[in-house]
């Protein structure tokens, strides 16, 4: 039995996944140093959390040694929640990005203790640039299974103790964190651009982990299923679920249509829909991902 669980557990650990997380690590390292450190812009979380104590500290405290200090340990206490495979990727991801931090910093042959290597002192470029580079370090990590900072760890873990979403946890410890680097530094112009950093970094990750060809679902109550499930399927040459339901003032069976498609093909489906039922009722949600696609067999 020993023998199954450890070839079964060996299994869950994608040697591919590891390749896209080492480039995830280098890319997420490429826009903290070339782009943020430089002008003392902050990324958000334990990374930017690491950048202020790397700012205050003496220099043998460096970035790659508060990245390791601060998000390693939050990984191994969340192990048991978030699972052996997220916390072996995530803690290889994070030492990939701490590596690759100290080698450009101290050991490649570039200046980066001034300005930006590209785009010099200028804040807002440092701002949009750094965001856009680790958003794309930070969505790739999510996207093969790890993550590239403790925060998220932190979230999970205490956000149910304080009664607050994950997503608002997130938010009040960057928002506290900005504040002490105003704070810290006498100046807020330094943390208003860290925001635009922050909220560019957003989008960028759910741009990599959604992707552009973002799914929607679409559920359509109608008296005409069978119509419009067929007219459907020759249109867009998918599968569609049909779900049994009972309509609550009428107590009448009915059937509600479980249909997913592109974002570019809503308008398309809402007028194939009306075509066949003018009076159907449809919701239409986003969907963040989708495992298989739904072919017309």
């Amino acid at each position: 039995m020993k023998n199954v669980i450890k070839r079964k557990s060996s299994r869950e650990l994608n040697p591919i996944n590891f390749i896209f997380l080492f480039f995830a690590g280098v890319i997420n390292s490429l826009g903290v140093t070339l782009f943020l450190a430089p002008v003392h812009l902050y990324d958000s979380g334990l990374s930017g959390t690491s950048m202020l104590l790397w700012q205050i500290t003496p220099d043998y405290l460096n970035l790659s040694f508060f990245l390791v200090v601060l998000n390693i340990p939050f990984f191994i206490f969340g192990a048991k929640k978030q699972g052996r495979t997220f916390t072996i990727y995530s803690i290889f991801t994070i030492a990939i990005y701490s590596i690759s931090s100290y080698l450009i910093t101290y050991v490649f042959p570039i200046d980066v203790s001034t300005s930006s290597p590209f785009a010099g002192k200028d804040l807002f470029l440092c701002a949009v640039f750094g965001g856009i580079i680790s958003g794309i370090g930070s969505g790739t990590t999510l996207r093969f299974g790890g993550a590239i900072d403790g925060i998220e760890v932190m979230a999970v873990t205490f956000s149910k103790r304080l009664g607050i979403t994950v997503g608002t946890f997130v938010m009040i410890y960057n928002a506290v964190l900005y504040i002490v680097v105003g704070i810290v530094l006498k100046s807020w112009t330094l943390p208003l651009y860290s925001i635009v950093t922050y909220t560019i970094g957003i989008k960028t990750v759910d741009f990599i982990v959604e992707g552009l060809d973002k799914a929607k679902s679409a559920m359509i109550v109608t008296d005409k299923h069978d119509e419009i499930s067929q007219t459907l399927s020759d249109t867009f040459g998918k599968g569609i679920t049909l779900i049994d339901a009972e309509g609550f003032y009428s107590t009448s069976s009915k059937k509600i249509i479980y249909f997913v498609v592109n974002r570019f093909q809503i308008a398309k489906m809402k007028r194939v829909i009306s075509e066949v039922d003018p009076e159907a009722f449809v919701t239409i949600t986003d969907v963040s991902d989708v495992m298989r696609k739904s072919i017309k067999k």
